[in-house]
């Protein structure tokens, strides 16, 4: 076979490749069809790889199947965390995407040929963005497993010190598009710019990630397409930019499911426990409820509404919330599941989570759908979700959610919330539903409380 032939057949099934990803992008975008997509992805990559690996310029492949034992070998553990961890999983594998680029594009400087200006312009970008999505994702991951603090980390001209920081690594990086021989100022626009990522990351509080996971991920395939660029390869750009592009796009989403800013996300240290709240809080009263209450009330309604938070996950609830809504449906009780776009530490975290405990899929419902039902709804149960269904979003003009669409839980006619203690949420504010008439609170861990109330439904039933 000719180089030209080969060359023919490989462009062909990079096409392929393409495809596969663009397919994959159209599946996960319906829990019906995700499976779909991810086998899709799989196989595109995959594809990509092994059409790669024929390339004419490929000469050995020594290193290349050590670096790929090496990565199967960090890789495999990593896909295999409880389903709970997959936020901070996620963060880690756009680590190591922003990595991988970065470093090949530190090769590309240093082993390549001389890069003329175009040329430096484009690994300058790639290796900055790369470096700071790099550290950025790490410290998301510290946060998402609560190895470093959620909250905010502030202080005063804090905003004006990072993007000083970034204007220093993109300066450097103009210095080498002028004269790329200054090989000095490389490693000191690496090292500047993976200060910028932990910078930009830290003082983003744990209600925003979400949005900063998708964002670093928008990064990430920012990195790899101009990586694409830099290597001449067109599957890597195409990749790289729907990547890159979904990623900010649902950065879009999750800004306008809280009403808010990219600005006010990256650098309005969003999630600041509130000095005030903590007196007032202790000036009002909660109704508290035991499990065999809350099974007496959920067994005398027709119409049930259950809204899945991130205390939930943390509590690793979702199987015993299925047996909750498996003992309910048998009993004749209408449940639905509502949830929030940012419910959770990650895009789509609840649909995940209560997809792994095979509830189906027609009982998820999104927060413009369901909202119009909550008046109709004789109980809505708040399994660890706070800032989502936080009333004062609508009527509280000072709070720092105020405009951030919700759950309208508080127009069901029963509300009950479990939560181990009134601490705020991860807005760092309280939530004046808990002090409504109208609501129970029932303290202790997630899937302990619910396992009871299945209990004693269950109980009740044998009866």
């Amino acid at each position: 076979m000719t180089e030209l032939a080969l060359q023919q057949y490989l462009d062909f099934a990079y096409i392929i490749a393409v495809v596969l990803f663009i397919l994959s992008l159209k599946f996960l975008s319906s829990p019906v069809s995700a499976r779909w997509g991810v086998l899709a992805g799989e196989i595109g990559a995959a594809m990509a790889v092994a059409v790669t690996l024929f390339n004419p310029e490929v000469e050995q492949y020594k290193w290349v199947l050590i670096t790929l034992i090496i990565g199967a070998g960090v890789g495999v553990p990593l896909g295999l965390v409880h389903m709970t961890a997959v936020p901070q999983r996620t963060a880690l594998s756009h680590a190591f995407g922003a990595l991988s680029a970065a470093m090949i594009g530190i090769a590309e400087y240093y082993v390549g040929t001389a890069p003329t200006r175009f040329e430096m312009g484009e690994i300058g970008l790639e290796v900055i963005i790369g470096s700071l999505t790099f550290t950025g994702s790490l410290i998301a991951a510290g946060k998402l497993q609560e190895i470093l603090p959620q909250r905010p980390i502030v202080y005063r001209g804090q905003n004006i010190v990072s993007l000083s920081v970034l204007a220093g690594a993109l300066g450097l990086a103009t210095a080498l598009v002028v004269n790329p021989a200054h090989s000095l100022l490389f490693p000191i626009m690496v090292i500047v710019a993976l200060i910028f990522g932990v910078m930009l990351v830290t003082p983003i509080g744990g209600a925003d990630m979400p949005t900063v996971i998708s964002l670093l991920n928008s990064y990430a395939g920012v990195s790899a397409a101009l990586l694409g660029f830099v290597l001449n390869s067109k599957v890597l750009v195409v990749a790289g930019a729907l990547d890159g592009s979904s990623g900010f796009i649902l950065s879009v989403i999750m800004c306008k499911a809280m009403n808010r800013s990219f600005t006010n996300v990256m650098f309005g240290a969003f999630g600041q426990v509130q000095a005030s709240v903590a007196g007032a809080k202790e000036e009002r009263t909660v109704r508290s409820a035991t499990p065999e209450e809350a099974a007496g009330i959920l067994a005398a309604a027709d119409r049930v509404v259950i809204v899945p938070g991130y205390g939930m996950a943390v509590a690793q609830a979702q199987h015993k919330v299925r047996e909750l809504y498996d003992v309910l449906t048998k009993k004749g009780v209408d449940v639905s599941f509502a949830i929030h776009p940012v419910a959770g530490r990650m895009p789509g975290h609840m649909n995940v989570l209560l997809a792994e405990a095979d509830i189906p899929y027609d009982r998820l419902k999104e927060m413009d759908d369901i909202n119009g039902e909550f008046p109709q709804t004789d109980v809505a149960l708040i399994i660890g979700a706070n800032d989502v269904t936080n009333p004062a979003a609508r009527t509280d003009q000072s709070s720092p959610i105020f405009g951030m669409p919700i759950l309208d839980v508080d127009k069901a006619r029963t509300v009950m919330v479990i939560k181990r203690s009134m601490n705020p949420g991860f807005a760092g504010i309280d939530n004046p539903l808990y002090y409504m008439d109208k609501t129970l609170m029932l303290f202790g861990d997630a899937k302990s409380f619910v396992n009871s109330i299945v209990h004693e439904l269950s109980s009740n039933a044998a009866h």
